[in-house]
């Protein structure tokens, strides 16, 4: 390790503020889980949560540089898992998204792979060099996302699949898109939306339409909606200790994809005030980061967990409140689940890594 990098460069703020929310998490689990029978899930997300802090500090020591350089190969391997869980996967609820590793643990690869493309847009885009894209740059971009993507709507796996846009489109705006450029592929976005609603599953249609009127099939597509709704509602301003829509079961997997629903009905408007606060400053303290960076690729990294991140507390907390579709997408630090909790903290240590060297000649 070079004798300028220190752990007095090390964000601590961010880190205090990212602990707070997921303090906050562990505590809603519990609450949620206690009388049910994933009662002491809170305790696995404490190990998870110590797993990704050695993990984050681990990751903010191998210089981000070095990952940049071998990030053609690591991308390859990315690729290699995903086939891995097509082929060996196991299926659970209709999808096969999971490998089961040793001790009985699953692994949801398209965690990880998040935080590889981040890597592969930031060294694509930061060894362009130029003000503007040309046309045959934009779908090179493209290809390197939207290859993965497919591959992960095959497990099927929607939402995971959605969370890599942010990434490609981050790296295009930063990498210096055209209007034009940006208007036309909008526009055959638009055109092909046809296309790709025929190629959804009919669950995952319903999911898509149910949020904009869940009052029609309320005991059907649109009951999670709809109890989420309910949930956040009858939280008022100071919330409920009881939570009825949480401890009576009424709210689904309130530990997961509707933790928010269940925090904002135990805590009410403040607290989920409150954690939309923390996370805002999260995501400041990010983008500062991306400011101070060594080099161009430090900023497309930086800014690609910044665009991972937004795009994941927008759509839960637009889901939980009926504004966004179901998309099984969680909300970072916060729900449970080990590879979600892994992926955040190595691209934080990520962050951390480009912040540690941002004064290294």
């Amino acid at each position: 390790m070079s004798r300028y990098i220190s752990f007095h460069d090390f964000d601590w703020v961010l880190l205090i503020f990212v602990l707070l929310i997921c303090g906050l998490g562990v505590m809603e689990i519990h609450s949620a889980t206690e009388h049910t029978k994933f009662a002491g899930a809170h305790v696995k997300q404490l190990y998870w949560i110590i797993g990704g802090l050695f993990g984050m500090f681990a990751m903010s020591l191998i210089n981000y540089q070095m990952l940049l350089d071998r990030v053609h190969w690591i991308y390859l391997a990315a690729l290699a898992s995903l086939i891995m869980v097509l082929i060996f996967g196991q299926k659970y609820l209709g999808a096969r998204r999971w490998v089961k590793m040793p001790g009985g643990g699953h692994f949801q690869p398209s965690e990880w792979v998040k935080l590889i493309l981040i890597l592969a847009v930031a060294k694509y885009f930061a060894d362009l060099h130029q003000r503007e894209l040309s046309w045959p740059d934009f779908f090179k971009a493209g290809v390197m996302v939207g290859f993965p993507m497919l591959m992960v709507l095959a497990q099927p796996d929607l939402g995971t699949a959605l969370t890599y846009l942010p990434i490609a489109i981050m790296g295009i705006f930063l990498g210096g898109v055209r209007f034009k450029q940006a208007f036309i592929v909008v526009l055959a976005g638009a055109l092909l939306m046809p296309l790709a609603w025929h190629g959804l599953k009919p669950y995952q249609r319903s999911r898509l339409t149910s949020f904009m009127n869940p009052e029609a099939d309320s005991q059907g597509s649109g009951y999670q909606v709809n109890q989420s709704l309910i949930a956040v509602g009858s939280g008022g301003i100071w919330g409920s200790s009881q939570g009825s829509q949480t401890h009576l079961a009424f709210l689904p997997v309130p530990q997961t994809d509707f933790i928010f629903a269940a925090f904002a009905e135990e805590h009410g408007f403040v607290g989920a005030l409150g954690v939309m606060l923390l996370y805002f400053v999260v995501l400041m303290r990010l983008t500062q980061n991306a400011q101070t960076a060594p080099d161009r690729a430090g900023t497309f990294v930086v800014m690609g967990v910044v665009a991972v991140l937004s795009f994941h507390i927008l759509v839960n907390i637009g889901m939980v409140v009926g504004f966004m579709p179901v998309t099984g997408i969680p909300l970072p630090l916060m729900s449970y689940g080990g590879s979600s909790v892994l992926f955040m903290f190595l691209a934080l240590g990520i962050v951390m890594n480009v912040r540690m060297r941002r004064f290294v000649n």
